[in-house]
């Protein structure tokens, strides 16, 4: 029976007895506080790695180490020298992801090619990679417009005496066996699941090897070359370490904050380790990777959401116990040890950023052709999927424990999530938004529409009442007077801010509050243009909103959010929730279309008394097909995403349930376009009976304090610690209803206008795929956007960076 250890306590008991204020306030005087509501402090020293660094591996002598990073701009792999931390070389790799592993050695670098499906050899001379040969396991991904060949080799493990690399897949998901000397591929082992990676046990007999949408892991017998026993762990098992007798193996689980200790001579879970800050079920930890001391008694994992490592004492499995927690780097995506000192890599590095000039192209050759043969202008990526928050590698000394107590409150101050929070939230009696799961609100329907992809300075820059910057704005009043209006009417938000990075993962951070690491992981080699991406079903949350609604007796329909092309739900919960007349993802479909469908639905529905209590609708036209000829100006796009929604408002606040109703509108992600506060800041509104009139609302919120605050009035819990953990729209609420209708604006923009043809612009959207959102990169997309409204020859402003918010002690005050 596997026994479950709760990290916080022990690490309050040491935590109060030996803290040193002065060390903590050391900490915490360079405190950074990200877009979500969560902050860092990150410890040691540090070095600069590439976009979305997923792996790292260490020479067998601690000589070198490697990096792999793996995210949607330039791929590259790093070496280290591990005595000096210093970087020896790195080298630009076409596609890779997540495999790494050095020859015994130490003259060889074998890494994942990702969906060009071979593994790189590299050989290191003179402390330089350099690229000796490729081992290919099948055809290579060449684009969407082709059949992919499904294979994406992820981890590696090397016997070196047998002169074997073993290779885990997670597109065809099998194991794959290659003789380094004849590069022969031996007939691949089907496992039923995609892998995460493998791990030799310290004798090569065994070959372990993690499923991350199997929860489990299974046995490779290396001598009779088969699979012979498998071991159920955790939700989305990933990384893998094992004691250096072999006898414990150790399995971060994702999905569930835990990590897994397997009794290898019993095969058996002896143990399940909670690695949350504080003792939660809900998601929100993401356990991502782990590592063990050099004595096999201190093990350290990788927390990639809660921006920290946690250390427990395994020195006697089975009755492990915590001993505090380590600050990282945003997303700390893996951690290595390295005799005394600690190698993590943080994936979104030290903070979010602005970027006031907006997404550049990708690539020198295109540099003159975007950029209007401004020469001037910058070729570096400011792209909030990649390039702009670059990873980080903290080197962090072994903490005695004293350090570790200081260490554990500076991460406990950095967490905004709470127990309690699952039950209570901050408010104030008497308002529409309750204080506790459970309690009556007056506002009994929820409608929720989800948009793509605008910052607030791009829409909302020109109201003076608000944080803009007028030089970034591209759809003002004059594009968007139903959004103006309903900012000006109902409440402005100026301090919103999306979870999510894209449309991939912001779907899931818009209907679940959290996104898989599986989601996080693979998201950026689609938009990357390098392969298939998060196509699993392994990137499905634990939860989303509307399986909260089926749990709490919540009655919900969805428009087009979470159905597929083919018009199927794309989750269980769904099936029978949608009405199927509703167009789902194409951009040739008018969002004015999809409103009228959308009214026909609802008057069927009020008329029969049938109105569900939350609706999701989903509507698109924002996002635009760019300069594409003879469709749509991206005028003409935003025009007709702002009727459609004016339209929908309007509808319902002139029906007889408008006093006792909330519609909440946001964008999915920030992704196309400038903001000079934030790559993150979006624009966000709000309408109904009970929501305040011509009212202005600095509050910093995110996507899940929006999903928050419909649970407090759905009567239903938080699905994970990022809802949990968001500030409530409460501010935002009378304690009195106004039922005055609101009256939608008609369009100033020709609503029929097309984009010419034989223009540079139009030669820009020649060949790009539109038939789904987000299948266009958003480096190009933002050009073509910004130079369809700014004119041809406007350059694209050049990147700036800057860290988000670093909190002094009045802003923790105004926090506490």
């Amino acid at each position: 029976m596997s026994i479950k250890k709760i990290g916080f306590v022990a690490t309050l008991l040491v935590a109060g007895s030996c803290l040193n204020a002065q060390s903590l306030s050391t900490i915490e005087a360079k405190r950074v506080k990200l877009p979500n509501g969560w902050s860092l402090t990150p410890v040691g020293k540090s070095l600069p790695l590439g976009d979305l660094p997923l792996n790292i591996a260490i020479s067998r002598t601690h000589r070198y180490a490697a990096v792999t990073n793996n995210g949607q701009s330039t791929q590259t792999i790093q070496l280290l020298d591990a005595k000096n931390d210093t970087q020896l070389d790195s080298v630009v790799i076409g596609k890779a992801w997540g495999g790494l592993a050095f020859s015994a050695d130490e003259k060889d670098l074998y890494a994942s090619g990702g969906d060009n499906n071979w593994i790189v050899r590299y050989a290191i001379t003179n402390n330089k990679l350099i690229a000796a040969d490729t081992i290919k396991l099948g055809e290579a991904w060449i684009g969407r417009a082709a059949k992919p060949v499904a294979i994406s080799p992820a981890g590696l493990a090397i016997d070196d005496k047998k002169g074997i690399l073993y290779v885990v897949t997670k597109q065809d998901n099998s194991l794959y066996l290659i003789d380094l000397k004849t590069k022969k591929v031996q007939p691949k082992i089907e496992l039923g699941s995609d892998a995460y990676t493998c791990l030799l046990s310290p004798d090569r007999s065994k070959l372990y090897i993690s499923l991350w949408g199997a929860n489990k892991v299974v046995v490779f017998d290396t001598e009779k070359n088969k699979l012979v026993d498998s071991v159920a762990v955790g939700d989305n098992p990933n990384d893998l370490c094992i004691s250096r007798n072999g006898r414990n193996l150790y399995v971060s689980n994702a999905n569930d904050n835990t990590v897994s200790v397997i009794d290898l001579t019993q095969s058996k879970v002896l143990e399940t380790l909670n690695t949350a800050v504080y003792p939660t079920a809900l998601s929100g930890t993401t356990s991502n990777s782990v590592a063990l001391s050099n004595d096999d008694k201190t093990l350290y994992i990788a927390n990639a959401d809660n921006n920290c490592l946690a250390v427990f004492d395994v020195s006697k499995p089975g009755s492990s116990t915590s001993l505090g927690f380590i600050p990282t780097g945003w997303f700390p995506s893996v951690v290595r040890m390295i005799d005394k000192k600690l190698y993590v890599a943080n994936a979104k590095g030290f903070s979010s950023l602005p970027n006031p000039y907006g997404p550049n192209p990708m690539g020198i050759k295109q540099n003159v052709l975007l950029h209007g043969g401004d020469t001037a202008a910058p070729k570096t990526v400011q792209y909030i999927g990649g390039g702009l928050l670059m990873g980080t590698l903290s080197v962090i000394p072994v903490p005695d424990v004293k350090t570790l107590a200081v260490y554990s409150q500076a991460v406990y101050h950095n967490t905004p999530y709470q127990k309690d929070q699952e039950k209570n939230a901050v408010g104030e009696a008497g308002n529409p938004v309750p204080q506790k799961i459970g309690d009556a609100s007056p506002i009994k329907y929820v409608f929720y529409i989800i948009k793509e992809n605008r910052t607030y300075d791009q829409v909302l820059s020109d109201l003076p009442q608000g944080n803009g910057d007028t030089s970034l704005l591209l759809f003002g009043r004059r594009v968007t007077p139903n959004h103006h209006a309903l900012a000006e009417n109902f409440v402005l938000l100026d301090n919103f801010y999306v979870d999510g990075e894209v449309s991939a993962d912001g779907h899931n951070w818009s209907m679940g509050a959290y996104a898989t690491d599986y989601m996080e992981k693979n998201w950026p080699t689609s938009y990357g243009r390098r392969g298939a991406g998060a196509v699993s079903a392994t990137a499905l949350n634990k939860l989303y909103i509307w399986d909260q609604a089926n749990r709490f007796n919540v009655s919900f329909r969805t428009y087009g959010e979470f159905v597929t092309a083919a018009n199927t739900a794309r989750i269980p919960v769904l099936k029978e929730h949608f009405p199927p007349a509703y167009p789902i993802l194409d951009l040739k479909d008018t969002d004015t279309m999809r409103y009228r469908i959308w009214e026909q639905d609802f008057d069927s529905l009020l008329a029969h008394n049938a109105l569900p209590r939350l609706s999701t609708v989903r509507m698109l036209s924002d996002h635009t097909e760019g300069t594409t000829p003879g469709r749509p100006t991206p005028f003409a796009h935003v025009a007709d995403n702002d009727l459609a929604v004016g339209k929908l408002v309007e509808h319902v606040s002139k029906s007889p349930i408008w006093a006792n109703t909330v519609i909440f509108i946001l964008e999915d992600d920030a992704q196309n376009g400038p903001d000079h506060v934030d790559a993150h800041r979006s624009t966000a509104y709000m309408a109904g009976g009970y929501v305040k009139r011509k009212f202005v609302d600095h509050t910093m919120y995110s996507t899940s304090s929006m999903l928050r605050t419909m649970e407090l009035i759905l009567g239903m819990p938080p699905m994970t610690q990022y809802d949990a953990a968001a500030t409530p729209m409460w501010r935002c609420f009378s304690k009195t209803p106004d039922a005055t209708p609101f009256t939608s604006l008609p369009s100033n923009i020709n609503l029929n206008e097309v984009n010419p043809s034989g223009t540079r612009l139009a030669a820009m959207a020649k060949g790009l795929d539109f038939s789904e959102i987000d299948r266009v990169p958003d480096a190009i997309m933002n050009t073509m956007v910004w130079k369809a409204v700014k004119g041809e020859h406007a350059p694209v402003p050049a990147p700036v960076r800057a860290a988000f918010v670093k909190t002094n002690k009045k802003d923790k005050d105004e926090d506490d």
